[in-house]
């Protein structure tokens, strides 16, 4: 029997795209979930009147809405007994610590980016971290996105300094981070990660990563051409997801990394 997959936000750009993805896995698109009281029409699916509803029609269900809603919809994950695929960005520290205690109940895929080059990116930057010495090679990572994206660093970004840090043996937060230079700021404090964010036109997603050093630089980009990248790994995740223990996992664990 095909897989039931809901769809948080079916009517945004990227819920039809998840939606068309749905169906060419060959899983059963379930219905969805739309903010507000705007139309329905041209949507592929059922709009449930809430995200318990959703669950409850769903084997699983993907979240690529807003920050906001995270803490809620994971919690409905939970009460329903049923896996979540969270691909939401900008979450604050509580909202990820809700998400955590979540998938103490339901097997949770929470990730920063969906395309598996992203994710290949993380681990080599992680390795080049560790091979890197900080007090040597400063590590900057600059991000550009379309100019509706309502937060920065984007989630990659962020994720690709926690991978730095780990590299490092450390933690973003200990280590400490640069953004938004702006004026006399001073000199550049060493071990930092450094964090630029660019936004204009409609720019997919573009993140680069540069170690600078006296001596040399290293440069390590990806570049997405397409939001549907993001969809399909998206929905592979939904299908991974089933039969699984609770737990928190990421991309990784998806793509056989970890």
């Amino acid at each position: 029997m095909p897989v039931r997959i809901g769809i948080a936000g079916i009517a945004g750009r990227m819920g039809r795209l998840l939606a068309e993805e749905v169906v060419a896995a060959g899983a059963t698109l379930a219905g969805g979930t739309r903010r507000g009281d705007g139309a329905a029409e041209g949507l592929p699916a059922p709009v449930l009147p809430d995200i318990a509803a959703l669950f409850a029609a769903s084997d699983v269900v993907i979240d690529f809405t807003h920050a906001a809603a995270a803490e809620a919809h994971a919690a409905a994950a939970a009460t329903a007994g049923k896996p979540l695929v969270l691909g939401t960005s900008g979450l604050s520290a509580a909202q990820e610590a809700a998400v955590a205690e979540a998938a103490r109940r339901v097997p949770i895929v929470y990730a920063a980016n969906f395309a598996p080059g992203v994710n290949l990116v993380l681990a080599i930057a992680e390795r080049m971290a560790a091979a890197l010495p900080p007090g040597q090679y400063d590590a900057e990572i600059v991000e550009m996105h379309h100019r509706q994206k309502v937060d920065a660093p984007s989630g990659t970004a962020v994720a690709l300094g926690r991978a730095v840090a780990r590299g490092r043996g450390t933690t973003l937060e200990a280590a400490g981070t640069e953004s938004g230079r702006d004026g006399h700021t001073g000199a550049r404090g060493t071990g930092t990660i450094g964090f630029a964010a660019l936004r204009g036109g409609q720019v997919v997603g573009e993140h680069t990563l540069l170690f600078a050093a006296g001596s040399e630089q290293i440069a390590l980009t990806h570049r997405s051409f397409d939001r549907r990248v993001y969809a399909t790994g998206a929905v592979r995740a939904a299908l991974w997801l089933q039969g699984r223990a609770p737990g928190l996992h990421d991309m990784k664990h998806v793509l056989g990394m970890a």
